[in-house]
């Protein structure tokens, strides 16, 4: 049996265990019903919140570099404040099609891809260069920098 001073050894350990086991886990959920994610986000937004749909794959490294860099502390905090995100699984060009058509996400022009949506569900802006398709190389400046241009105006 361990005795309060041995767990509080251990306990750097155990935590640095969970961060590393979170970090391990795929951004994108492959069995997720996107519809009803974003009708969901849509529901339960409050009004001083925009939506972000995050148009990638588990598979994609941009993808998951721009994951990494949304769950840096500072930009985490911004996002949680400011917005109700969606993370939309395309699988290898072949799900979610419509969803990308619909919000104006030309997946052709690489993943990740983001559309910003009001708290209403009404599009505002969507990437249609593949402005983040070369999100491994990006500066979290430059990633920062989009999610403090779209923050909702208050």
């Amino acid at each position: 049996m361990l005795c309060p001073k041995d767990f509080l050894t251990f306990l750097p350990l155990v935590l640095l265990a969970g961060v590393t086991i979170a970090a391990d886990q795929p951004p994108y959920d492959e069995k997720a019903d996107a519809h009803q994610q974003i009708t969901a986000a849509i529901a339960d937004a409050s009004k001083a919140k925009n939506l972000i749909l995050v148009f990638g794959a588990n598979w994609c490294p941009d993808c998951r570099a721009l994951d990494a860099q949304m769950h840096k502390e500072e930009l985490a905090a911004l996002i949680a404040t400011n917005y109700e995100v969606v993370r939309v699984d395309v699988g290898r060009f072949d799900k979610n099609q419509d969803i990308a058509e619909k919000y104006h996400v030309p997946l052709k022009h690489g993943i990740p891809a983001l559309a910003v949506l009001d708290p209403d569900g009404k599009l505002l802006y969507a990437m249609d260069q593949g402005q983040f398709a070369d999100a491994r190389r990006m500066s979290y400046e430059s990633i920062k920098e989009f999610f403090v241009k779209w923050e909702p105006k208050r």
